[in-house]
């Protein structure tokens, strides 16, 4: 069992290997072809560099159901979103984002994981988010190294991520950050370049002038996505229905403590992994 804030990155347990196999496919058949497979196509592709070994590449083979070539394909959006967005992204380290991290609660990852065993991510985009001190596309970094990390828990990786969207005091200056260049950022890599299964996404406490932030998302959701979006407003027995209180924290009306630890007690977790990120970081196109 790996402490609160670190990453737990020993292999699955009997009970997930068999969610693997139902949801992923995931057979000792399925994982040999899929590797060689996947091997292979990268060996011919020399336009694209990702590691090869049997880690990095269930990373990639997992949410793609151990079809190599899906799996490819991800790795090439995933070249193509790092190249449009290397302004933001290249040799993107945890200290670049220190600050942001550790000094504005902005972004948080719950200790415990749900009943279903999926990571929670919480972000506080409302009145709690000081966009002067934090820009949106500082939080989508912060976002970006957080998957970075995640990547590395196997259970994680077959079990899943969900979000807690909380806006609660949200105004005008966060409403205005959410411009329509971020939106389309965020759910560019969400929907096509985040190897990671995005089960959930809930709003909460979202005032009346979040819909202005909504209007400005909307056109950029697929279906696929919109399926997973829910909308709580300020009843908590609505998120409930999705995530059983008993693993919430009271500030959901859930049975578990208040939270009272921030993104500043992960970031030595995200800042330990510091060398695995430097290498994903040299993941896509090669460089001419």
């Amino acid at each position: 069992m790996a402490p609160p804030f670190d990453l737990d990155t020993s292999p699955i347990n009997e009970e997930t290997r068999k969610i693997a196999e139902e949801e992923l496919r995931e057979t000792p058949e399925n994982i040999a072809k899929g590797l060689q497979e996947l091997r292979e196509l990268l060996k011919n592709d020399d336009t694209i560099y990702f590691k090869d070994d049997d880690e990095t590449l269930m990373i990639f083979l997992r949410p793609c159901k151990f079809y190599a070539k899906s799996a490819y394909e991800l790795m090439k959006r995933i070249s193509d979103f790092k190249l449009k967005y290397k302004d933001n992204l290249e040799n993107l380290m945890p200290e670049d984002e220190k600050q942001a991290f550790t000094e504005h609660n902005v972004v948080n990852v719950l200790t415990n994981r749900d009943h279903k065993g999926r990571r929670v991510l919480l972000v506080n985009c409302g009145g709690s988010w000081d966009t002067s001190k934090v820009t949106s596309d500082q939080l989508f970094r912060i976002f970006y190294l957080i998957h970075e990390a995640a990547v590395l828990e196997p259970e994680t990786q077959v079990r899943g991520v969900v979000v807690i969207m909380d806006f609660n005091g949200l105004g005008l200056k966060q409403a205005s950050a959410f411009s329509p260049a971020f939106s389309l950022k965020l759910l560019s890599f969400i929907q096509d370049a985040m190897p990671l299964r995005l089960k959930e996404v809930h709003m909460v406490k979202q005032p009346f002038i979040f819909n202005m932030v909504w209007s400005i998302f909307k056109p950029f959701i697929k279906e696929k996505l919109k399926k997973r979006i829910y909308f709580h407003g300020n009843k908590m027995a609505s998120l409930h229905k999705h995530i059983e209180p008993s693993h919430l924290p009271k500030d959901y009306d859930g049975a578990m403590p208040k939270i009272d630890y921030t993104g500043a007690d992960w970031y030595p977790c995200i800042e330990k992994y510091s060398d695995h990120i430097r290498t994903y970081n040299s993941f896509g196109y090669v460089k001419k």
